[in-house]
């Protein structure tokens, strides 16, 4: 039975409600501390302050208040030993049987710094700050009484007063072994989480201090949190789920906001998140569409609709069933066009979207709907993969060179060719989210063709040709649960699509070209210039198969491949 309870919240929310039934309905005797007993107090609830139970005031700003003997010896002395109840008997502790607690706003503290960083927002806290939303006290007194379950109840979230109470009522006061079971699990998951989210912080201050931004030398905290449990994996017989960052998660695809349509899947997850981290590389308004992890079409124009139309003509057999991520906000004239160009879209993600675009989309009411709320820039985050037994991790890449540093370097210029750096970078940063070994085309802005994912650069190259050279014919649009259009169905055909071909394109290659034979076939279709990172032993070998044929040659210097 519940006797005494020690009450100490950040989150106030419902805890005057709570602390008033549990003393008028079971009379509790209720312990507490600073602002949370002052509240208590002001809406006429009996408080014991903690210093009069251990006999020292609160100190040192607030830093010490509950790390002493009678409280902890009350929380971990184990009812059912002699020994431990003299203990606590000759050093008159009185036991006690619940802790409602949650800690200091800590990652709210690193967030405000982060914007002060780049001078965003207001109210910032400083570091000395954010050190303040350290909490000792607090995940103390949780694992103390987590670690003592047996005999006392630890409530960490107010989402859970309700449920406690409705089981102190159908138990003369008392609870289950196995809620209180289930509430210690529930207080060392939030300690755990708050300790790991403490630990990334330091590890990131030292990482900004290292020049290269990196902190090699140091172990990781991983602070997750599900948000989602899907309906299977890859495939049906493979269970999922979706988990989150903690912390600041501003504008990325974990913290989106779902608008309409159906529940996302493990596959329109990675989807979205390959559409949407290859038009975040893009700083004009423009449109990425994948299919399968790779973008199919992607485009910058002047217009966030005229980015997306040369997006889909890229591939409109490929772009069928995509997902279509943009950089802009979503406006009307974007929708009216994927629906003239009847375009089934499995997800939409956007930084935000018209109000008469999303009554335009209601009509599709199956197609997903996500809006981020900004636009963050690419890097700056860790990239995790699983190994059988480990984890790797690295920095995000991002393809976001200054042109500035990129060297001609073969005998022909780019005016010779009459090609302009805008289109090579383009083609550049698309090539990047492509999966190696990747090929681009690319002209006006538009990838024309791609080539991904082959054992060989030539074979990407030819497939990258063959691709910008077909003709696609745009089909009507199939009802949900129906399958994929796949090259070989006959398509209920509304227009030609004039094929803009490979001749004049500019290529991008994610890493260096090997041999001269990837140039000789990117040169048999009429590409003008090659972008890519050069440093190949046979360097000397392309650049002159470059310049016999007529091609600029571009060097960036970095690779970029995606595996």
């Amino acid at each position: 039975m519940i006797k005494r309870a020690l009450v100490s919240v950040t989150d106030k929310t419902g805890i005057v409600d709570f602390c008033k039934t549990l003393n008028d309905d079971f009379g509790v005797e209720i312990l507490s501390t600073g602002g949370t007993a002052t509240v208590l107090a002001g809406a006429g609830i009996p408080v014991t302050p903690v210093e009069e139970i251990t006999g020292f005031p609160e100190m040192m700003d607030g830093r010490v208040k509950t790390l002493h003997p009678k409280v902890h010896g009350a929380l971990l002395a184990r009812r059912d030993n002699p020994a431990h109840m003299e203990a606590a008997a000759q050093n008159n502790i009185q036991t006690i049987d619940m802790v409602v607690a949650n800690l200091y706003a800590f990652e709210a503290a690193v967030a405000q710094a982060k914007a002060a960083e780049i001078g965003a927002g207001e109210a910032c806290a400083s570091e000395e700050e954010v050190i303040e939303h350290i909490d000792i006290g607090g995940p103390s007194m949780l694992r103390s009484a987590a670690k003592n379950f047996a005999s006392v109840t630890v409530v960490t979230c107010p989402d859970s007063y309700d449920d406690i109470l409705t089981e102190l009522r159908e138990h003369a006061g008392a609870t289950t072994l196995e809620t209180r079971k289930k509430l210690a699990r529930e207080a060392f998951t939030l300690t755990a989480r708050y300790d790991a989210a403490i630990a990334d912080y330091f590890v990131r201050q030292d990482a900004s201090l290292n020049s290269e931004g990196s902190n090699e030398d140091s172990d990781i905290c991983i602070d997750l949190t599900k948000i989602q449990e899907l309906r299977y994996g890859e495939n049906p017989h493979q269970s999922a789920r979706f988990y989150a960052y903690l912390g600041d998660n501003s504008h990325t695809l974990a913290a989106a906001r779902q608008l309409q349509g159906k529940e996302l899947s493990y596959n329109n997850i990675l989807d979205t998140d390959a559409a949407w981290s290859a038009v975040r590389e893009l700083t004009d308004p423009s449109c990425v569409i994948v299919k399968h992890t790779n973008p199919c079409g992607a485009a910058t124009d002047s217009d966030i609709a005229a980015a997306y139309h040369k997006a889909w003509q890229g591939d409109p057999l490929s772009a069928f069933g995509g997902i279509i991520a943009a950089n802009r906000t979503i406006t009307t004239a974007v929708v009216e066009a994927i629906f003239a160009n009847k375009q089934f879209v499995e997800v939409l993600i956007a930084p935000d979207f018209e109000p008469a675009a999303l009554e335009l989309l209601s009509q599709k009411p199956n197609m997903r709907v996500l809006k981020t709320g900004g636009v963050n820039p690419p890097g700056g985050r860790c990239s995790l993969r699983s190994v059988e037994g480990g984890v790797l991790v690295q920095d995000e890449d991002t393809a976001q060179e200054n042109s500035d540093s990129f060297v001609v370097a073969g005998g022909i210029s780019l005016a010779e060719v009459d090609v302009v750096m805008d289109d090579l970078v383009f083609a550049w940063r698309i090539c990047k989210s492509i999966k190696s070994n990747a090929i681009v085309l690319a002209k006006d802005l538009q990838m024309r063709g791609m080539g991904a994912g082959q054992p060989n650069r030539v074979n990407s190259a030819r497939i990258a040709i063959e691709q910008a050279n077909r003709e696609f014919t745009t089909c009507e649009e199939q009802p949900v649960g129906a399958r994929e259009i796949s090259d070989t169905d006959v398509l209920d055909t509304v227009e030609l699509i004039e094929t803009a071909g490979s001749v004049h394109c500019v290529a991008a290659s994610d890493a260096f070209i090997p041999f001269p034979d990837t140039v000789e076939v990117l040169a048999a279709a009429g590409t003008k210039a090659i972008i890519q990172p050069g440093g190949s032993i046979r360097d000397a070998e392309v650049l002159a198969a470059a310049d016999k044929a007529g091609i600029a040659m571009v060097f960036t210097a970095t690779r970029h491949f995606r595996h």
